[in-house]
């Protein structure tokens, strides 16, 4: 299927890698590149996820590849792949993370750890690898987009993961600095709550409506919304922005929940107001 949303073309003769790219966020940004004429290289640790999401996108556009992005070595065999196969790298989304939702005082110092490589280390050495190995010495620079987390106050609960994806937003705000002379633009997406495949089959449905109900918009994201947002970065329309961290997540960084709240609207459901005196 095309685009919804640009057209067709409009990223033809770039070069893309996405972390992450065999389920959920990543899988939907890969196939949005991939219509619009990119060509992909998706990476994870599981082969079977991988060759899905290439079979989904347009013949050829697609190639999937195992790497753990917390291994220097794997890391660096798959981005010398990608250059030495398509001889250039443009665009890098730096997708893959996880987290597990456990009370800070329950969280062991492996499982911190653990957490931290994935978000922060991952991130680090797959930037680090694409940055040294092609946008630097090409000269040509290039793009580079770290997918965190809202609300920007924390996830309860995640307390690791909050302290990780926190950390991958400053890196991103100091390389847009540190590595503007070499024309490399570094952005954040803070995505929001998404009805993904993982959010929606792994959870009971009250679970999903309840996490709904915490976005002011009162809905999920659709993965496409967020894959339109990657697919405008990556493309020309993206090339001023660098050091900006775009919220994605219908209001939820802002408000918890519905506005006006439950119990304080009027029966039209409009919010309480303060009388004000007429002036005699």
């Amino acid at each position: 299927m095309p685009s919804e949303l640009f057209r067709e073309g409009l990223l033809e003769g770039r070069v893309a890698i996405v972390t992450g790219g065999g389920s959920g966020l990543g899988r939907a940004a890969a196939l949005e590149l991939a219509r619009l004429g990119c060509k992909v290289a998706i990476c994870g640790r599981r082969r079977e996820p991988l060759d899905e999401t290439a079979a989904l996108a347009p013949a050829g556009s697609v190639e999937a590849h195992v790497c753990d992005v917390r291994e220097e070595e794997q890391v660096d065999a798959f981005v010398d792949t990608v250059i030495a196969r398509h001889g250039h790298i443009d665009f890098l989304l730096n997708n893959a993370g996880g987290q597990y939702l456990v009370p800070a005082e329950d969280i062991t110092p492996k499982g911190f750890r653990t957490v931290m490589r994935l978000n922060v280390e991952g991130t680090w050495l797959m930037t680090h690898a694409v940055a040294s190995k092609w946008m630097i010495p090409s000269g040509e620079g290039g793009k580079i987009c770290n997918v965190t987390l809202s609300p920007h106050n924390g996830l309860p609960g995640m307390a690791h993961s909050s302290a990780a994806r926190a950390a991958v937003e400053n890196l991103t705000r100091v390389l847009s600095i540190e590595w503007a002379r070499f024309n490399i633009r570094l952005t954040a997406i803070a995505a929001g709550h998404f009805a993904t495949e993982t959010l929606m089959t792994k959870y009971p449905e009250v679970v999903v409506r309840g996490v709904a109900r915490t976005v002011p918009l009162g809905r999920l994201g659709r993965p496409e919304e967020f894959a339109w947002l990657v697919a405008f970065l990556a493309s020309p329309g993206g090339d001023y922005f660098s050091g900006a961290v775009l919220t994605l997540d219908g209001a939820r960084d802002n408000w918890f929940g519905p506005y006006p709240p439950p119990g304080l609207a009027d029966e039209s459901g409009k919010p309480p107001a303060e009388e004000r005196r007429s002036r005699s």
